[in-house]
């Protein structure tokens, strides 16, 4: 089975290849942004996809829509330090067949890529749990009212980038990213890019 790792953390991607060293029927394809791994998994093709969400660039939300775009068939795991119900629901909603914390179990990702693998799905106990009985605080979060490429416009907002800078990165036109922008400040309340870059920085989006 042919693993791609997309993280920019060398440790993390250290620590993923320790983790499935013991199994020799595992080869790992490594990737360190959206942009290499893109071209790692037309190069390698590989069986399950491991996505960090916080790419340097584009973030792992972008990574796999532009994956599944080639191959909708294509196992994606999403791979964060967030440990939100929400994101793993948003994950879900864009095509992941799974989702791991990175702060959980190390044993979960090793679950998650066998169960993939196999054309199953994964969540870890704890996550579904939190999905699962989330009641009303999932639903009055702000990104609980938010789409995955609305998110990932959040995020780069969050890192400085201007309108015309996000739709370049995420092969778009700038007047759908400014028709989603405005979308996104009637959703959260706020009537300014400001001020949906000061609620990115506190939802931890940067």
């Amino acid at each position: 089975m042919r693993v791609l790792i997309v993280d920019d953390h060398p440790i993390v991607a250290s620590g993923c290849r320790a983790l499935l060293a013991g199994d020799p029927e595992i080869v790992i394809l490594e990737a360190s942004d959206a942009e290499s791994g893109e071209r790692a998994f037309v190069s390698g093709q590989p069986d399950v996809c491991v996505l960090d969400i916080n790419l340097p660039s584009v973030s792992g939300f972008e990574l796999a829509r532009r994956i599944l775009a080639r191959d909708p068939s294509a196992r994606i795991i999403m791979f964060s330090m967030n440990d939100d119900p929400i994101f793993a629901a948003r994950a879900i909603e864009a095509g992941a067949k799974g989702y791991v914390s990175k702060s959980g179990d190390p044993r979960d990702l090793a679950a998650a890529i066998r169960e993939v693998g196999k054309g199953g799905t994964y969540l870890p106990p704890a996550l579904a749990r939190s999905i699962a009985f989330a009641g009303p605080s999932f639903a009055q979060s702000p990104l609980a009212k938010l789409t995955s490429r609305e998110i990932e416009i959040l995020r780069l907002l969050s890192k400085g980038k201007s309108l015309s800078e996000i739709a370049w990165q995420v092969h778009v036109s700038y007047k759908t990213i400014a028709n989603t922008s405005s979308i996104m400040r009637q959703k959260l309340g706020v009537r300014t890019s400001a001020e949906l870059v000061r609620l990115a920085i506190a939802s931890s989006l940067s």
